[in-house]
């Protein structure tokens, strides 16, 4: 079985630290890096034949290209801090990004695309949208930056937060197969951030005939692509962990899954 789990470390390099590219660990939608910039460094690229959705971590940058500007973009100082502003970006699209702060970080999401979708589009904090999740020690809060009403190909983005000690995912859940409105297909990806930063949580992913079966420990800035299965994760008492989940779903989008059966009864 492929490692499923990719880590940067706690420090990332200057620049686009890539994580995975589509048609890896099992991806078939999904290209994923951070983007990390000192104040005043740009970074240029294209979107080619992928949509684009790039994520505020922390900090503010800029992002310009040939027809549009946005010349502020960002507020937070980190995940922990506040709501996120997004960047979607079409197919075909060159973009400059240039850090304001002394630091600035960014999630590069990535996604095939057959068609134009929407035009360069800031997505801001109120523009999103928060749902608390869960009971007791599962409890955590969604926000969602880019649904299935978005002109979106592929994405379906959000971010989790999940306080000290609880669970999130729970109870376990899958979206392997198209199969509305019980199920739908989509692969996941989770970047993972802790407060304090030398934070830890447990990322469980399996599938229903153990023909995947990991448990992978989670620290700051690590990754899990999460092609199929069900994938429930806990935060280690003390710290509170967020994770970026980006979805991609090549016919459906949405939050459509099914729970483990025998999990299901946990409401």
């Amino acid at each position: 079985m492929e490692k499923l789990l990719v880590r940067l470390g706690r420090k990332l390099k200057n620049g686009y630290n890539p994580v995975f590219r589509n048609h890896t660990l099992g991806m078939k939608l999904t290209t994923f890096g951070i983007l990390s910039l000192e104040k005043g460094n740009t970074y240029t690229a294209d979107t080619g034949d992928n949509e684009v959705a790039l994520v505020i971590l922390g900090g503010k940058c800029s992002v310009k290209g040939k027809d549009f500007s946005f010349a502020e973009v960002g507020e937070r100082k980190d995940v922990f801090s506040g709501k996120p502003y997004t960047v979607y970006l079409p197919f075909h699209t060159e973009y400059t990004v240039t850090a304001l702060t002394d630091t600035m970080d960014l999630a590069v999401n990535e996604s095939p695309a057959t068609r134009r979708t929407a035009p360069p589009t800031v997505i801001r904090p109120e523009d999103t949208k928060e749902i608390t999740i869960g009971r007791d020690n599962f409890t955590r809060k969604a926000t969602i930056m880019l649904d299935e009403k978005f002109d979106s190909e592929h994405f379906y983005i959000g971010e989790g937060l999940v306080p000290s000690g609880n669970w999130s995912g729970y109870p376990p859940h899958r979206h392997d197969i198209d199969n509305p409105p019980e199920e739908i297909d989509m692969e996941e990806t989770y970047f993972y951030r802790f407060q304090p930063q030398q934070g830890f949580g447990i990322q469980k992913v399996y599938t229903a005939d153990r023909r995947i079966d990991e448990i992978y420990t989670i620290e700051e800035n690590d990754t899990v692509a999460i092609a199929e299965g069900y994938h429930p994760l806990a935060a280690a008492p003390g710290y509170d962990m967020y994770y970026l989940w980006t979805m991609t779903g090549a016919n459906n989008r949405g939050l459509i899954s099914s729970k483990d059966p025998d999990h299901a009864w946990v409401k």
